[in-house]
């Protein structure tokens, strides 16, 4: 490799303040923040993780899970709060990487964000549409199995073949619906947030509520059960497999972070949206997983799809089934809405570095949001949920998020010193302890996820790779194309 590749991949993006010539309106504050990031994080890991987690890795310890990963993600949301202030730009860890470690360690980290929030996106939209279906059945409208299920599923047999699905329909629809709301801006997208949000804090408050009275101690004995051999499967090693497993759940900070070039003060609001929003949703994942175990054993979650019906049909409130369906399907919303923006956000910063084509780094002239990078993922997103079983796939994004803390806790210890004058408007306390932290609690985490996870980590990296050699480096921003490799082009 010539010295020249290696410059080309070391180049940093200069730290400072951008200039607001992005098209982006900086329109949210601290509590818009706060609701984005309760409205992405509390959705798909509460009602549908928790109980995989318990029944077969930690047992009723997946409260201590949650703490574990909750303490990860605050260590990580420091460096995010302190990095925010000093790089007010959309991109989120896509930004810091590049500004602290250089081109390639910010591209990689770009793609992995790219595809944690559009797999994040499709999985969580066909869950909403199977949820949708079973509300509008108990409304007497049935829907055709066939336009609800991709084509790789069995939907039911046919003169004694199988019959499989031919797309998700709902699964799109509701990906558009979004995705349109999403371009005509960020201040209607954060209003409906803020109110699917109070709807779905409203309805697990009930839950918890009417739960408690009937939970079993005997359901907490053992509260740690012993492990069985198998690392992973209860014990201590079933806890840090449960907390990188619910690491899905803590989804929300980095989707937080991609709107700081639409923060009025991201030095300030940043940190409370961060923190704020990890304070909430740690408190109701502790509660609501509490009242989980107290009313199921363990044992029983193993291989249930719905722990949490299962959960409601230990008290004699019949309507809270009904409730919860609305509070699902309020929370698979809101989660959907974020991570849409989230990887338009991405996508659209890496194209304004130009190593992404320059379509997806404009704005539209009247609406000021990235129409082009809507549309794109609007398109992708919603192929994926119409024609693969997508759900397998949401593992994927644990890992890629928890890559995505470690490269940003990095980027603080690195900038402290290539930059230890540059002003910071919020520093994270304790000097690099908390950094160093983060890196090893996230790392530890990363490692506790099973070896297909990694595969398919380092495959789609692979691929980004090849996408950065053929066009990323070639038409960077950053400093001259590489002569011999135009020549080439």
């Amino acid at each position: 490799m010539n010295t020249g590749i290696i410059r080309a991949l070391l180049r940093r993006l200069p730290v400072g303040a951008p200039a607001d010539d992005t098209g982006l309106k900086r329109v949210l504050g601290a509590g818009s923040l706060v609701a984005l990031g309760v409205g992405v994080t509390i959705g798909a890991g509460l009602f549908s993780l928790t109980g995989v987690a318990a029944g077969s890795n930690a047992g009723p310890a997946v409260l201590i899970s949650f703490v574990l990963a909750a303490v990860a993600c605050a260590f990580a949301g420091l460096c995010y709060g302190e990095l925010a202030g000093m790089i007010p730009a959309a991109g989120s860890a896509y930004v810091y990487a590049y500004a602290a470690l250089g081109e390639l360690a910010g591209w990689i980290i770009g793609w992995d964000l790219v595809l944690e929030y559009t797999v994040g996106a499709s999985a969580v939209s066909v869950s909403w549409a199977r949820y949708m279906r079973s509300l509008l059945d108990g409304w007497g409208i049935h829907l055709s199995p066939r336009l609800t299920a991709s084509p790789f599923e069995v939907v039911g047999m046919a003169g004694g073949q199988p019959v499989h699905g031919i797309a998700n329909v709902p699964a799109v629809f509701i990906i558009v619906v979004l995705s349109v709301l999403l371009m005509r801006g960020i201040s209607e997208s954060a209003r409906l947030n803020a109110i699917v949000v109070a709807i779905k804090l409203a309805v697990i408050a009930a839950v918890i509520g009417f739960g408690l009275p009937y939970i079993k101690i005997a359901n907490y004995t053992p509260f740690i059960p012993p492990n069985t051999g198998e690392f992973g499967h209860y014990g201590l090693s079933g806890i840090l497999r449960a907390a990188g497993t619910i690491f899905f759940a803590y989804l929300g900070f980095d989707a937080v972070s991609t709107v700081a070039q639409e923060t009025r003060n991201p030095g300030r609001d940043m940190p409370i949206g961060l923190m704020g929003s990890l304070a909430i949703c740690t408190f109701v994942y502790i509660a609501f997983s509490f009242v989980l175990t107290g009313l199921v054993n363990y044992r029983d979650m193993i291989g249930d799809a719905a722990p949490v019906a299962t959960a409601i049909d230990h008290t004699p409130f019949g309507w809270l089934q009904a409730a919860v369906k609305l509070g699902i399907i309020c929370g698979f919303l809101s989660v959907i809405l974020v991570l849409l923006l989230g990887q338009s956000r991405v996508f659209f910063a890496m194209a304004r570095d130009g190593l992404l084509p320059p379509m997806f780094g404009r704005t539209h002239a009247r609406l000021g949001t990235p129409v082009a990078c809507h549309l794109f993922f609007m398109g992708v997103t919603g192929t994926l949920a119409a024609f693969l079983p997508i759900e397998q796939l949401a593992h994927m994004t644990s890992i890629g998020t928890l890559l995505a803390f470690v490269i940003v806790c990095v980027g603080v210890i690195v900038l402290r010193v290539r930059e230890p004058d540059r002003p910071r408007v919020f520093r994270v306390p304790g000097g690099n302890l908390i950094p160093v932290a983060g890196i090893i609690s996230c790392g530890v985490m990363m490692l506790s996820l099973d070896g297909l996870t990694w595969l398919r980590l380092v495959v789609w990296l692979a691929i980004g790779l090849v996408v950065y050699a053929l066009y990323g480096i070639r038409h960077s921003r950053l400093g001259a194309v590489i002569p011999a490799m135009r020549g080439k082009s």
